[in-house]
């Protein structure tokens, strides 16, 4: 697979890895290897950064567009986000809360779609 999706997969910023791992190709057996027993390049990226924008929303809680809204467009370190935590930024609080009403939605949904499958299955077994 390609480089970039390795990355992808994996978690990290692909321009932070090492070139060797940025030109060549990486197989399922090498993505698998890397899984299962990261080399200290990619412990380090995972645990510093610096980290690609799903990473970053999802430790901010934040949708990836809220994080464009809120002006952050590229790759931001592990001392950044916590940066950004503590600042706690209103457009950072903004985004907060409707990604919370975005859960609590999403949730309400499942629930009633579970429930009307229940009713519906109560019904046919009758």
């Amino acid at each position: 697979m390609k480089p970039a999706t390795a990355a992808k997969k994996l978690g990290v910023y692909l321009p932070a890895t090492p070139a060797s791992f940025q030109e060549g190709v990486v197989s399922r057996a090498e993505l698998n290897e890397l899984q299962a027993n990261p080399p200290e390049w990619l412990r380090e990226l995972r645990l510093n950064g610096p980290h690609p924008r799903p990473v970053v929303a999802a430790k901010l809680g934040v949708s990836i567009a809220g994080l464009a809204r809120g002006g952050v467009t590229e790759a931001l370190t592990t001392e950044q986000i916590e940066a950004l935590k503590q600042e706690r930024p209103e457009w950072l609080e903004k985004e907060r809360a409707t990604q919370a009403e975005v859960r609590k939605e999403a949730a309400r949904l499942k629930n009633a779609k579970k429930e009307k499958a229940d009713q519906e299955g109560a019904a046919e077994r009758r």
